[in-house]
């Protein structure tokens, strides 16, 4: 459990971009993208997803939001990069290559050449899947926390499928989408106050549901406990990822929470995008209601499961 409230750390700045083709479950399963059934993805409540275009790659779908989010912040400290598929985590080399150095092709340091970032440091994981949000933003908070200066740190996420891979997983019943997004992490009070995080993982490869529930449950309510919130008494706002509906139902049913907003937000147009979901969630629902509470839940595969607490802020202050 990470504490930020005394440190005077947000987030704010969220730019994301989705790939450029758009099809419905049919199409995928004519395009033959689909290990399950289109009827299983449908009562689930999926009905679209975005995949990369014949003219787009993994890099060109990134640049865009980091280079928006570039030209909103001050010159950062450093960037924090995460990929929920290991394969978005290194561009294709040539298998001949005998240099080491140019078949070392990071994800990360080809989009900041690209944008002529090569002088600032980054940090780079995968393996916490599509909980990916909550581990750049505990990096980028230990960032601001520790360190000289109070120059910002931007935080990037971006995953698209590997060739020949489903964008369907048939057990879990959960389709993805190719996305990319990045944010700011700042001193400057802006956008969302972060407060804290709770973080639990396991290397067990299949959780029941019900666990997922309870523990999604307990690690809000001790947070809470920690932070000296009182949400029984506040407007609070939980952001759930495009997963699960019934699960996360479940979890804002046993919070008994008197004042509560629930959002899935854009499930059956754009499926499940991955680290993405929250970044497109916090910027659509910031409303300028100063004081005003949000729970962000991560889940990744295995069990990564994360909430944090964000404090929103109001623009015009």
């Amino acid at each position: 459990m990470l504490l930020y409230s005394d440190r005077a750390i947000f987030i704010h700045g969220f730019d994301y971009r989705l790939g450029s083709v758009q099809r419905d479950l049919e199409e995928l399963k004519a395009d033959k993208c689909l290990l399950g059934t289109v009827e299983a993805l449908d009562r689930i409540g999926y009905r679209y997803n975005f995949s990369l275009g014949n003219d787009e790659s993994l890099l060109s779908l990134a640049r865009h939001p980091l280079s928006q989010v570039l030209l909103r912040a001050r010159e950062p400290r450093g960037l924090v990069f995460q990929h929920s598929f290991a394969e978005s985590a290194v561009l294709t080399y040539n298998v001949n290559e005998t240099n080491v150095a140019l078949r070392t092709r990071y994800f990360a340091a080809e989009v900041m050449r690209e944008l002529q970032l090569d002088h600032l440091p980054y940090l780079c994981s995968f393996a916490s899947g599509c909980a990916g949000f909550m581990s750049v933003l505990s990096t980028a908070g230990g960032l601001l926390s520790t360190s000289l200066g109070d120059e910002p740190a931007i935080c990037v996420m971006a995953d698209s499928n590997p060739p020949g891979v489903p964008y369907d997983m048939m057990e879990e019943r959960i389709l993805g989408s190719d996305h990319s997004s990045a944010f700011v992490v700042d001193h400057e009070q802006s956008g969302y106050q972060l407060l804290g995080i709770n973080y639990y993982s396991t290397t067990r490869t299949k959780v029941p549901f019900i666990e997922i529930v309870k523990r999604t449950v307990q690690m809000v309510q001790e947070l809470a406990r920690c932070l000296q919130l009182k949400s029984t008494t506040s407007d609070v706002v939980i952001h759930y990822p495009n997963i699960f509906p019934d699960a996360w139902k479940m979890v804002t049913r046993y919070l008994q929470l008197p004042h509560v907003q629930h959002i899935m937000d854009g499930m059956p147009d754009r499926a499940h995008c991955g680290a993405t979901d929250p970044v497109i969630s916090l910027a659509k629902f910031h409303s300028n209601a100063s004081g005003r509470l949000h729970v962000v839940v991560n889940y990744g595969v295995g069990l990564h499961l994360g909430v944090c607490f964000l404090k929103e802020q109001d623009a015009n202050s």
